[in-house]
């Protein structure tokens, strides 16, 4: 019974201390995933931006295919859409609100009566230059 009581301190002698060692890949890793994720957000997000920029609606685009788009016969119905889809375009520059004013003041005479004569010349001319003025 006395060889339980012996102490097991036994010296070795060519076994070496546990020794620590900085280890780093965790870290390493754990910042690399960290560049990466953000490389493909900022990815993602510019990809987001240029689709929803390519798929916006432009209401100065669309009023201007619809003031290109109108029929001249039927006077009333234009002379509505232009006097309010003009004023899309009226603030772009001084020369276009003039424009806009000398037209709305030309189509009056076409609005308020229930039934118009056709456009003249004169104002279909000055829809027209009014038209080549608008930048979309």
């Amino acid at each position: 019974m006395q060889d339980i009581n012996k102490s097991f301190d036994i010296p070795l002698h060519d076994i070496k201390p546990i020794v620590d060692i900085q280890e780093y890949s965790l870290y390493i890793f754990l910042g690399i995933s960290l560049v990466v994720l953000l490389i493909i957000l900022g990815i993602s997000y510019l990809i987001y931006k240029r689709i929803k920029a390519r798929n916006a609606f432009n209401i100065r685009a669309e009023h201007f295919k619809i003031i290109n788009s109108l029929d001249f016969s039927d006077t009333k119905n234009a002379a509505y859409t232009i006097t309010s889809l003009g004023l899309t375009f009226r603030n772009d520059s001084q020369r276009h609100s003039e424009m806009y004013d000398n037209i709305a003041q030309r189509l009056e005479a076409y609005k308020y009566k229930k039934e118009v004569d056709e456009f003249d010349s004169e104002v279909i001319g000055y829809i027209e230059v009014y038209k080549g003025m608008i930048d979309v």
